[in-house]
């Protein structure tokens, strides 16, 4: 195979090798919206190495506990407005709201709706936060983090309020119940037997015969009593009644009652849960099967009662003593890998840490790039309170910073050709200069070639050189005198020494003059930009106090944005004016040694002609 086609074959492979590892990378590590600087995984774990549930789940509404130990709050807008939520696509916006934020005490409650929860496997979400963008408003959606068949939904976070329905449903209670706050979610209500709390009749309350029902709540019972009512339902001669049987929870329609079970201890949280389906109707308590009953789910659209018995013989009957939290009531039969999920997950156990494992933050592109992009980010947000004048300002500063830049690198690149050509001049003259005698020819050509011996190509390389240029106006002088010589050239006076002297240092003018062409561009750089910086800033903090003093608003969020804003011009002609510093300093140096060079090599010039070329006598 030809070479190039090989090194062309191997660049392409490598081009295609590097385009694929960056695909592969922005995908791995993509970033649902740059606005947003902080993310942390999520991940609700059902298999072995979490928490084992095997029977489906489906979409649920998921518990976030976040506190110190899981959570940077400093990081996070004082409202919690910033919060989002993004499925494991990195695009998909899950819905949530906030059931308690604390800022103060760095305490938060967030309920986020999960489409899918896979059973047996892991499922990722991300929470991101930390966005200063206006974008970043409240975007909470109560009703929606519920399922839609989820009727009614208490969190109980009123203090001392009625209760409010935080699901689709719209039903809130007629009743307050009394704040047990501190509780198992944020707040839970104290039921002390004989007070009950009404939820009143409602088209999303109303239940079919043999229709399909979810009913769960956390219960925390401060004393175990017989038949001590938690929910109640009737009508006529169909009832509806859930409650703890010193201690044994059951469910009980109409004449029928579930057979009772292991009971339930004093002080501890538990999650009862009934779930109607069919003919059948089962009690679940924190998530597993407790009992069941040969009956399906009565006809009823009346009131119910939470925390007492609604028959009339049971008013003198206390009812469920002790604090109840999350009462939530779907038109749906939910499977049992949901209840146990949300056993697990809304509780405060060892396990609840397994199903939902929270991961580290994780920096945006920009803040991962170090201090310097997180600057860079900065200076973006701060350009956004620029004035007109500050643009303009930048805008100059910008044309300067590219003129600079142009003129330094351009310059650099002339040097370095100009280094290299006079090394090869060096080189050759080094063997000249030793028998000049290969010199001693009045022809153009020869002068050129320094006496035949550079070929073509060096003599294009060598033209760059301003030694050359020196060398062959110096000869072209003394070739000039060997022609026009009256008789035969005797050799070079002193006046002819003088005057080619004379003559090569008007040459080193001219050739310090091309070395420093247009830099005077970087000295305007250098003096210019920080006076365009300052009075970008000056016109700039002038329009913001301008403007505070209309308003009449000090403070610092109104101040520092256009001061910041103003400084940016500054910052901007300093921008310009320290790179074209080094930069012309850099050049400086080099142009320094250049005309050092030239002047050495005319005093060597000039003191090996005249010694060659003395004059006959002399």
């Amino acid at each position: 195979m030809h070479p190039r086609l090989t090194t062309s074959t191997t660049t392409l492979r490598l081009l295609l090798g590097w385009v694929a590892v960056m695909t592969f990378s922005s995908q791995a590590h993509a970033w649902w919206n740059e606005e947003w600087s902080v993310r942390k995984k999520l991940t609700l774990d059902t298999s072995d190495k979490g928490v084992a549930i095997s029977d489906p789940i489906g979409g649920t509404e998921v518990l976030i506990r976040l506190s110190d130990n899981n959570f940077n709050f400093q990081a996070v807008k004082e409202d919690a407005s910033d919060l989002r939520f993004i499925a494991e696509d990195e695009k998909t916006v899950l819905k949530h709201h906030v059931e308690k934020w604390d800022s103060l005490l760095n305490e938060g409650y967030v309920w986020v709706n999960v489409p899918d929860v896979k059973p047996g496997a892991t499922t990722t979400i991300w929470l991101y936060y930390g966005s200063q963008s206006p974008k970043a408003v409240k975007a909470e959606d109560g009703k929606g983090t519920f399922a839609a068949d989820t009727v009614l939904a208490y969190h109980f976070g009123e203090n001392g309020a009625p209760p409010v329905d935080a699901s689709s449903g719209g039903n809130k209670a007629e009743n307050a119940g009394v704040p047990a706050p501190g509780s198992l979610v944020a707040t839970a209500i104290r039921l002390l037997g004989q007070t009950p709390i009404t939820l009143s009749p409602s088209p999303t309350l109303e239940w079919a015969e043999g229709g399909a029902l979810t009913w769960s709540a956390w219960i925390k019972p401060a004393a175990l009593a017989p038949n001590a009512v938690i929910f109640s339902r009737r009508e006529e001669n169909r009832s509806f009644v859930i409650g703890l049987n010193n201690g044994a929870p059951y469910v009980q329609i109409g004449a029928q009652q579930s057979a009772a079970g292991t009971p339930i201890s004093v002080g501890v949280w538990h999650h009862l849960s009934v779930v109607a389906s069919g003919s059948t109707t089962t009690v679940y308590l924190d998530g597993k099967s407790y009992g069941t009953v040969p009956a399906g789910l009565p006809a009823l659209k009346g009131p119910a009662l939470v925390g007492k018995d609604s028959s009339p013989e049971a008013k003198t009957v206390a009812g469920f003593t002790g604090e109840m939290d999350e009462l939530h009531l779907a038109k749906a039969a939910r499977p049992m890998g949901y209840l146990r999920f949300a056993a697990i997950n809304q509780g405060t156990a060892a396990e609840a840490g397994k199903l939902l494992v929270v991961g580290a933050d994780e920096a945006s592109a920009a803040e991962s790039g170090g201090e310097l992009a997180k600057q860079a980010t900065l200076i973006k947000d701060i350009s956004k309170d620029l004035t007109l004048d500050g643009w303009v300002v930048i805008v100059l500063c910008g044309l300067l910073a590219v003129i600079g830049w142009a003129v330094a690198i351009a310059k650099l690149l002339y040097l370095n050709k100009i280094n290299k050509a006079t090394k090869e001049f060096l080189k050759r003259w080094e063997k000249v200069s030793n028998d000049l005698t290969a010199l001693d020819q009045s022809d153009e050509e020869s002068i050129k070639s320094l006496g035949g011996t550079v070929n073509a190509k060096g003599m294009k390389l060598m033209r760059h050189s301003p030694l050359y240029q020196i060398y062959h106006l110096g000869s072209a002088e003394i070739s000039h005198r060997m022609r026009n010589a009256k008789g035969e050239f005797t050799g070079l006076s002193g006046r002819s020494i003088q005057a080619i002297k004379a003559a090569l240092h008007g040459g080193l003018v001219r050739e310090v003059q091309k070395l420093n062409s247009k830099l005077v561009f970087l000295t305007i750089g250098i003096a210019g930009g920080p006076y365009l910086g300052l009075l970008g800033t000056v016109i700039g903090v002038m329009i913001t106090f301008a403007v505070i003093a209309k308003s009449g608003q000090v403070e610092v969020n109104s101040i520092a944005p256009g001061i910041a804003g103003a400084l940016l011009a500054t910052v901007a002609g300093l921008a310009v004016a320290i790179p074209a510093l080094f930069a012309y300093s850099y050049l400086s140096s080099i142009i320094k040694d250049a005309v050092s060079d030239m002047e050495t090599f005319i005093d060597e010039f000039i003191a090996k002609m005249a010694e060659h070329h003395k004059e006959a006598g002399n």
